[in-house]
């Protein structure tokens, strides 16, 4: 048990000064009290706000980030750019892996993510074949998030099928498969070798990798499966992401993506949805309705070319929005936020898009909404400063320059348009120290084994 006195802290209700919080030894917050001074209390100078989570993310492909923008053609797309993540694949060992997520983790914790949702399909060896015994990858990824402290939401995905009508899948996807009796089989174990963790720092939840990886009927099979195991196990699904697999849909079914899926009846608020970047109007509808979240990815979509997600019409529908990194090419969850505001801007030709009456800040009003829905879809007890809470908190330096002169929820605006991240000073995840004065303790170390692994990956590879 450790008491911190806050000298000011962004609370559900809103900010405070003089918060003294209580928390147990296992990282959950048990008493907030406001306007008080506990004795013997670890002071936390500067504004204290909730942690990050991270929705969606690929770690191998950290290893590919910035490496893939020579053009190759006219006409490169998501399509080209997944042929030279298909190689990096194939390269892929548990040792590289584990330096790779490292490196990530460390970087992410830096930026103000404190918790990651893993989307993860690279299961098996290189050959094909699997793992004896326990799954190396997973455990890979396991490691790193336990060594940096990072929390942890894995995500197996499950990819059977190359692509719609249950084409078979090709060689450089060998590494993605699992039976269904495989993939049920490992959730079982992984969840019952975790216990009853209150925190949920390595948590497990379930993934379809997407509609043309897995056949209809198999998912009504598996979903009723994964809610045998836990009615709660979050699911979570790339969808709609590009044009091409819009039409692709279209052609199979004669249904576009997310229409063929709310049809099956099998989204619910345990759903998060990955991109659905080419959303209609009248999807956009019957998804808020479900109440499954939609996580976007603005640095991935933009780098890959995907199109911009009509934040605008989901948030007057109701829906919630969390935020992603997906491929790496940002780390930072601010940035992801500013961009999503930036793509409605720039669609509507507006500024202050996705701010509302009640909360006029938008950067203010975007950390809020994308922490505490972003907290559900990784079913981590994260996303705000309250009882029953994880302790994962940012520490703000607010005499740093580019917080100068803001208090409030101006101070959260400045973090995400004016450059604030260098401002984050300390990290907390779960009651522990993770950065101190924007050093984390393993930086040293995961960079060093980071490029070992980047300079190996860099030469030409002979199977």
């Amino acid at each position: 048990m450790a008491t911190y006195q806050l000298g000011s802290a962004l609370l559900p209700d809103g900010w405070a000064r003089d918060v003294a919080i209580t928390v147990s030894s296992a990282g959950i917050i048990t008493a907030v009290n406001v306007g008080s001074h506990a004795q013997d209390a670890e002071p936390v100078a500067g504004a204290v706000l909730p942690g990050m989570p991270n929705v969606h993310s690929h770690a191998f492909q950290r290893a590919m980030a910035g490496n893939a923008e020579r053009r190759q053609g006219k006409r490169d797309s998501f399509w080209s750019w997944r042929q030279a993540m298909y190689a990096l694949a194939q390269t892929i060992e548990p040792e590289d892996l584990q330096a790779i997520a490292m490196q990530l983790f460390v970087e992410m914790l830096k930026a103000g993510y404190t918790s990651v949702a893993e989307f993860h399909y690279l299961h098996r060896q290189r050959a094909g074949d699997g793992y004896p015994g326990s799954n190396a990858l997973w455990e890979a990824i396991d490691a790193a998030a336990h060594a940096t402290g990072i929390g942890l939401t894995l995500l197996p995905a499950l990819y059977l099928t190359g692509d719609f009508g249950a084409q078979p899948l090709r060689p450089q996807q060998a590494r993605f498969r699992l039976s269904v009796d495989e993939y049920l089989q490992a959730i079982v174990h992984r969840r019952a070798a975790r216990g009853d963790d209150p925190a949920r720092m390595l948590h497990t939840g379930a993934a379809f990798h997407s509609l043309r990886a897995v056949p209809l009927e198999v998912m009504r099979e598996v979903v009723a499966a994964l809610h045998d195991i836990d009615p709660t196990l979050v699911i979570h699904l790339h969808i709609a992401e590009q044009l091409r697999e819009v039409r692709a849909c279209e052609r199979a079914h004669g249904r576009r993506p997310i229409d063929l899926l709310l049809d099956t009846g099998l989204v619910t608020p345990q759903w998060c949805l990955v991109h659905a970047t080419h959303a209609t109007r009248l999807e956009i509808t019957r998804l808020a309705a479900t109440q499954a979240a939609i996580c976007v990815c603005p640095s991935t979509e933009g780098n890959l070319g995907d199109g911009f997600f009509d934040a605008e019409r989901w948030r007057d529908a109701g829906g919630g929005l969390c935020i992603g990194s997906d491929s790496q090419v940002t780390l930072c969850p601010s940035e992801e936020l500013r961009w999503l505001e930036y793509q409605q801007r720039l669609r509507r030709r507006r500024r202050a898009i996705l701010a509302t009456d009640a909360q006029p800040h938008v950067g203010a009003c975007l950390w809020r909404e994308a922490a505490s829905r972003g907290a559900r879809a990784l079913d981590q007890p994260t996303g705000a400063i309250a009882v029953g809470r994880r302790a994962d908190w940012l520490v703000l330096d607010v005499g740093h320059p580019a917080l100068a002169g803001a208090s409030g929820d101006a101070l959260i605006d400045r973090l995400v348009f004016a450059n604030g991240r260098a401002a984050i000073r300390d990290v907390m995840v779960a009651g522990r120290w993770v950065v101190r004065d924007g050093r984390h303790d393993c930086e040293q170390d995961s960079a060093s084994r980071f490029a070992t692994v980047m300079h190996r990956l860099a030469q030409p590879y002979s199977p």
